[in-house]
């Protein structure tokens, strides 16, 4: 199903056309109203004339988060306060938070991104979707809310944490689809299974998760343990929130809306532009965006791009899978490491749990890395050899992807911290010094 089949599936031609237009017209905004961006402009000795069609963006600065902090925290907005009528932020553990103003316009857009995205999962105004992302500051809540009420779905506006609550209300409100974050969604399975009601009583068959990195593995264990169809929803705090892009039914990357959001992947030790289809760090431009218009915003997203029309139907350009962040990538002993690398690995072995936790910390000079990885009920044993052998499969599999060896602590099962928001999988000790 597709939402908006004129912009979704319009041809890349006409659509260049148009992000053109766009971006014409956010350059002028911004130029005009947001000091920063003149400031920017002027030391690179651009003016919005130079600005002619999307090719011209490569002329552009960059913005980043630290920016965003620098201009705490309405320096960044493009129109007067009164006519932005909602703030969000992000939930950023150090330093100030990202402040984000939408104008009424801007929050319709926003749905209509969402609407989108949800339609591509095969959501229906028949639907109840209970929604379990955070409400408040953090964007998923009422991102995820207002695209099921624009495709003319059934909200439950559950929030997130409260577990028996949710699954109470999701066997008892008939729940068709659940959007909340990958790592929650595993916790609600696992409480499911405690709770001693069969899957097959609720009626879930759609996920829709976001807000975190998770890979192919992970999907299948929702898949399996929720008995549903699961997709991937993206979106970041400082572009709109979830719904910049979302999976269709091919599940071959995740559509981008590119009349919304336009796209570029750069090097990002160079900061130039790569060739078509290779990785780098994922960059946006807002190009309707009215509140606060963001100008080639470093997202720090490890991609790439395709723009071959998908079998759905959709021009509209396909993400891959995020890798992990440029600012999240590990450097152990010389070696560039992901925590999705290792993910990967525990997903792929039947006797672990999809919980870990990596601790890197640096003594005498020397890098130590040390995995904790949970057992399966079924798998834990007081047996010194039979864990020991399992310390040794487990070690040898990451080893050989990453090419690094990490020290294996096989934990008991339920050890490991769960989580009601993003999961925290990596505490480098390194940092903190």
């Amino acid at each position: 199903m597709i939402w908006n089949e004129t912009m979704e599936c319009m041809s890349r031609e006409e659509m260049r056309k148009l992000q053109s237009i766009r971006l014409r017209k956010v350059v002028e905004r911004v130029y005009h109203n947001t000091t920063f961006y003149r400031k920017e402009m002027q030391a690179l000795g651009i003016v919005p004339d130079d600005i002619q069609s999307i090719e011209d963006i490569v002329k552009l600065p960059f913005t980043e988060k630290r920016h965003l902090r620098d201009n705490y925290p309405f320096g960044l907005m493009a129109v007067p306060m009164s006519e932005i009528v909602r703030l969000h932020a992000s939930s950023g553990t150090t330093g100030k938070p990202i402040v984000v103003g939408y104008t009424r316009k801007d929050i319709n857009i926003w749905s209509e991104a969402v609407a989108r995205c949800l339609t591509s999962n095969g959501i229906t105004k028949n639907d109840i979707v209970q929604v379990a992302y955070g409400y408040g500051l953090f964007t998923g809540g009422l991102g995820a809310h207002n695209g099921v009420e624009t495709i003319g779905g059934t909200v439950i506006p559950i929030s997130s944490g409260n577990t028996q609550k949710q699954i109470q209300l999701m066997h008892d409100f008939g729940a068709n689809a659940l959007a909340c974050t990958p790592s929650y969604a595993l916790f609600l399975a696992e409480k499911i299974r405690e709770s001693g009601i069969p899957i097959g009583e609720f009626q879930l068959k759609t996920g829709v998760f976001g807000a975190e990195p998770w890979t192919e593995n992970m999907r299948k264990e929702l898949e399996e343990k929720l008995n549903i169809k699961a997709y991937d929803i993206y979106g970041l705090t400082e572009i709109c929130g979830p719904g910049v892009g979302g999976e269709c039914e091919c599940q071959n990357g995740t559509h981008l809306w590119e009349d919304f959001f336009y796209p570029e992947i750069i090097d990002p030790q160079t900061l130039n532009p790569v060739e078509a289809g290779q990785q780098g760090e994922l960059v946006f431009t807002t190009l309707t965006k009215e509140g606060m218009p963001m100008i080639r915003y470093r997202t720090r997203d490890l991609t790439t791009l395709h723009y071959d029309k998908c079998l759905c139907g959709r021009t509209a350009v396909r993400m891959d899978r995020i890798l992990g962040r440029s600012d999240d990538m590990l450097i152990i002993r010389g070696i560039n490491v992901f925590p999705s690398q290792i993910e990967s690995v525990i997903l792929e072995l039947e006797e672990f749990e999809p919980h870990y936790l990596i601790e890197v910390d640096r003594i005498n000079n020397t890098d130590t890395f040390q995995v904790q990885v949970e057992l399966r009920q079924q798998y834990y044993s007081d047996e010194m050899s039979r864990i020991l052998a399992l310390k040794k499969k487990i070690t040898s599999h990451i080893q050989n992807v990453i090419g690094i060896q990490p020290e294996i602590k096989i934990v008991e099962p339920f050890q490991l911290a769960r989580s009601e928001g993003k999961a925290k999988h990596v505490i480098d000790r390194r940092k903190l010094e």
